[in-house]
């Protein structure tokens, strides 16, 4: 089963996609991952990402849809695949159709996870962890037993990205509506989308995407 999986930041993607790869077999593939393996491995494509990157440029659709086309060959993607982080605009969904198909690939779905905005600002500006140990907390949802002391190490070292803040998460859950709304449109038109409700609790979520998957 091959599918893309969309949600804005902070929706519980990295959750689910844990859950799917434990359930179904399933890989899943960032493409930020991808390109730091092909960076690293010294391959053609990743040398020339690097040469992109490295003089402050955008690495082309082009040779992206390379380097997932060649991740999808791999032994470990024959069981399925989700794409998370790509496409992120129409012109790169369309040469990822065009890719799949000269494979003789399908998707089977595409996932959106919907969250509404102001939850996850919540979830996303209360998030922080251990600078000791890396243990991740919440202001809400998931408290110290003991204030100001790390339940897994017993350090008092917590820290907070500097990009969870209310203002910088708005503006990217606005980037992601702006970018993700004509993608669905055009796997809509497919027949491709099914939505799950990301607001309710993590077991409900995996309920409705096992729904989904069967």
């Amino acid at each position: 089963m091959n599918i893309i999986f969309l949600g804005p930041p902070g929706a519980g993607k990295g959750t689910q996609a844990k859950i799917l790869e434990d359930t179904y077999g399933m890989v899943q593939l960032s493409t930020g991952d991808m390109l730091r393996a092909e960076v690293a491995a010294g391959s053609d494509l990743g040398r020339k990402a690097k040469a992109v990157m490295e003089a402050g440029g955008l690495v082309s659709d082009d040779l992206v849809i390379g380097i997932i086309s060649g991740r999808i060959d791999q032994d470990d993607c024959k069981t399925g695949f989700m794409l998370d982080g790509f496409p992120r605009t129409v012109p790169q969904a369309e040469a990822l159709d065009r890719m799949l198909a000269q494979k003789g690939y399908a998707l089977d779905h595409v996932v959106e996870l919907q969250v509404d905005d102001e939850a996850l600002v919540r979830r996303i500006t209360g998030r922080f962890t251990c600078g000791d140990c890396g243990e991740g907390y919440h202001d809400e949802f998931k408290k110290p037993a003991k204030e100001g002391v790390c339940d897994k190490c017993g350090g008092s070292n917590f820290k907070r990205r500097a990009d969870d803040n209310e203002e910088t998460v708005r503006s990217r859950l606005a980037a992601y509506h702006a970018q993700t709304a004509p993608i669905v449109g055009h796997y809509g038109r497919q027949g491709l989308v099914r939505t799950v409700d990301g607001n309710v609790a993590i077991d409900r979520v995996t309920g409705q995407m096992t729904e989904i998957l069967g």
